[in-house]
């Protein structure tokens, strides 16, 4: 297969988060002094997330207590309580916005949730490099976010948070092996061969996640991403 440029997707930020409508509570109202503007219904869920996010771009940020991010937010451990049930369903809140954005980007390259097995094999090689630049390029934009997809800050929490991550990235290679199936068609064993190619795309997609986060925030996981490609496809 040739070398193909990976074009950037429009990717969003978790600072871009606008907040959910839900119920309007006056619980936090005693959390913060009465000059400040009280939040709007489904804004703290959203702040709370987000400086959760930001706490997890600070060096040796892979294990935060919910003491450090309520200082953070100037308010009480019981008001995040109210929004959250566990610190646990604060980092399923992270997952969801990382499945929601990479997913949603993923089925607009594809043109569908599942890629089209009929299409021509330097499409499917095309699509599955620019999902791999999306996913790293979401990374690059989500600092915080890298050290939940790669398990740092999931490592003393609930371990389905880190099956949910796992699952994630199964998601991710068994849509790499679609695009790829028409790239293999003409090997004699052509659902082995597009496994080897979506499992070491997926690989080599994690390693560069792994580090981007263990090298705080420095090797960019885009580094050098059109050679590389070009040498695995």
């Amino acid at each position: 297969m040739g070398g193909r440029r990976a074009q950037p997707e429009p990717l969003s930020r978790m600072s871009e988060l606008s907040p959910q409508p839900e119920p309007a509570s006056t619980d936090d109202a005693g959390d913060a002094p009465a000059a400040r503007k009280r939040p709007k219904p489904g804004e703290r869920r959203v702040q709370i997330l987000q400086a959760l996010a930001a706490m997890l771009e600070q060096p040796g940020a892979e294990r935060i207590t919910t003491a450090a991010l309520a200082a953070r937010l100037s308010v009480s451990e019981a008001a995040l309580y109210r929004h959250f049930a566990s610190k646990a369903q604060m980092f399923e809140g992270l997952i969801d916005f990382i499945e929601q954005t990479v997913f949603t980007l993923v089925a607009q390259i594809t043109g569908r949730d599942v890629p089209d097995p009929e299409q021509s094999a330097d499409i499917g090689a095309r699509q599955a490099a620019r999902i791999v630049a999306l996913l790293l390029q979401f990374g690059e934009r989500n600092p915080g976010m890298v050290r939940v997809m790669v398990g740092d800050a999931l490592v003393f929490e609930h371990e389905r948070l880190q099956q949910r991550m796992n699952q994630f990235f199964d998601r991710i290679e068994s849509t790499l092996r679609q695009c790829l199936r028409p790239a293999t068609a003409a090997s004699a064993t052509p659902t082995v061969d597009a496994q080897v190619a979506a499992s070491v795309l997926t690989a080599f997609a994690l390693g560069r996640l792994q580090r981007y986060a263990r090298s705080g925030f420095k090797r960019l996981p885009s580094e050098h991403l059109d050679a590389s490609l070009a040498l695995i496809l």
